[in-house]
């Protein structure tokens, strides 16, 4: 039997032109009002062409209401599918890539030449070659990331970038798209379990020291995660088994985002795209 309020099937989805205000310091005792979408594909190739479809959608849609598409990217095995996905000649005819610009949700502090950079992972695999031609904003440019200070170096002028370039509500950037994964662990972002980065009044871009109970050990930077309930939307992309208990206890009645940081994305704005593993625990035959 379907869970109330959620959508197993593979479709389009309508995005708003509003920016919306639904969000607040994570302390709240309270979920915010409404939903996620939940969408079952049947496997990871699907899982990639949905997340494309939708990104396209997004960025599509921005440019027409606004000029322009503010889009955060993430990292993993997740964005390789969506990013390829992204490359294929009907997607890339189908948004108008000089309007688009790229930021990131979180960075671990590596080289970008690194195989655990975000960035180094959009250069190669969406923006090589053949790729859009697209203005991409990585979180370390222009640092060095095995200074000493260079989270805390690199978090302020990503701030202060973030603060110049796109529209905010309240100091919080409004981005059109924010693309997520979740971890076994219920983090997104770089915001684990009871993170630093869940208390309020947090800046807007946070240096995380490397976690201990997760790869890669190195330390990060994330955004705030108040951004989740600011962005028009959010496609969270989860697959696998592994992830199938954490994914029903996210989405179940008990409400605990500094135990499960992704409970933050349990809102109307945001898309939840699953496989049958992934979901095992929410859909019963």
């Amino acid at each position: 039997m379907r869970l109330p309020g959620r959508d197993p099937e593979l479709g389009g989805h309508e995005l708003s032109d509003a920016a919306p205000r639904h969000f607040r310091p994570v302390s709240s005792d309270t979920r915010l009002p409404g939903q996620p979408r939940v969408i079952v594909a049947t496997g990871p190739n699907a899982m990639a062409r949905t997340a494309a479809d939708f990104a396209v959608a997004a960025m599509a849609g921005a440019i027409g209401a606004r000029g322009i598409a503010h889009v955060s990217l993430t990292g993993g095995s997740s964005a390789t599918g969506l990013y390829r996905e992204l490359r294929t000649p009907e997607r890339l005819a189908a948004v108008d890539w000089s309007r688009v610009q790229l930021w990131f949700g979180d960075e671990r502090l590596v080289p970008i030449e690194h195989p655990d950079s975000n960035a180094g992972l959009a250069t190669r695999e969406l923006l090589a070659p053949g790729g859009p031609v697209v203005t991409i904003h990585p979180m370390l440019a222009g640092v060095d990331a095995a200074a000493t200070d260079a989270g805390i170096v690199a978090a302020g002028l990503y701030a202060a970038e973030l603060a110049a370039q796109v529209p905010a509500v309240d100091g919080v950037p409004v981005f059109d798209l924010l693309l997520l994964g979740m971890g076994p662990d219920g983090h997104v972002l770089s915001v684990f379990p009871d993170s630093p980065a869940l208390m309020a009044g947090m800046p807007t871009v946070v240096p995380i020291p490397a976690p201990t109970h997760i790869l890669p050990a190195v330390p990060r930077l994330t955004l705030n995660p108040v951004v989740i309930g600011a962005a028009r939307a959010v496609l969270l992309i989860a697959g696998g088994a592994a992830k199938a208990p954490t994914v029903a206890d996210v989405l179940g009645t008990v409400w605990d985002p500094r135990r499960l940081p992704a409970q933050l994305c349990d809102v109307a704005t945001a898309t939840w795209l699953l496989d049958p593993d992934s979901a095992a625990l929410l859909i019963r035959s």
